[in-house]
């Protein structure tokens, strides 16, 4: 059984690792002593976990660290953030799944983020940190397979950013590791037979000013 400040503890490691697997721009090193701050009041492995990402990305410069953020997860299929990849590959059905995320943000009283995708990782950590929990943490939950995967995939990379995403994976049901390696190998669904595949879009990319 949880204890009685657990979902105080979620929150802050959805907050502390919303900002850790955000682009790392001019505002990294704020970002970086405000997961310190945090970390204050985080306990348990999911503190040691996320200082792991806090003390190799302060070894890192920005322009260092915004190359490999880019070939790890712009470029690596098998370690992108945009959760419904996952769940509906490059099909019509991915518009659907994307609409569901936008559409728990409105129901929350927010507006979807114009410069992210509305299921990019990031996003969704900092929504079920500071807007809504309880809808945060459902589609967290949904998403439970795809965000081991890409656990998995940052583990394979020997990525500083996998004890991140490792800490957030322990604050969810827990998920067979064979589950994450079945869908690395087979990849996300393929559009159906006599159907247009759905049109994405590059994923935007972030602003100069950060989040």
């Amino acid at each position: 059984m949880k204890r009685r400040n657990q979902p105080l503890q979620d929150r802050l490691v959805w907050q502390a690792a919303s900002l850790l697997l955000a682009y790392p721009d001019e505002q990294q090193v704020r970002r970086l002593d405000t997961v310190d701050r945090l970390l204050e009041y985080i306990t348990g492995p999911a503190a040691t976990l996320l200082g792991k990402t806090v003390t190799a990305l302060r070894m890192r410069d920005t322009m260092h660290a915004a190359a490999d953020y880019v070939e790890t997860f712009d470029l690596r299929r098998r370690s992108t953030m945009l959760l419904t990849y996952w769940t509906a590959g490059d099909t019509r059905n991915r518009g659907a799944q994307m609409l569901a995320f936008a559409q728990s943000y409105r129901n929350a009283g927010v507006q979807p983020p114009k410069g992210e995708a509305p299921d990019y990782l990031p996003v969704v950590l900092e929504f079920a940190a500071t807007v809504d929990p309880e809808a945060g943490r459902r589609l967290l939950a949904d998403h439970r397979v795809p965000i081991d995967v890409v656990r998995q995939a940052l583990v394979d990379a020997d990525s500083p950013y996998a004890p991140t995403v490792a800490a957030v994976a322990a604050t969810l049901p827990a998920a067979g590791e064979r589950d994450a390696r079945r869908l690395l190998r087979s990849g996300p669904p393929a559009e159906a037979v006599g159907l247009q595949p759905f049109q994405l879009t590059v994923p935007p990319r972030r602003s100069e000013g950060g989040r």
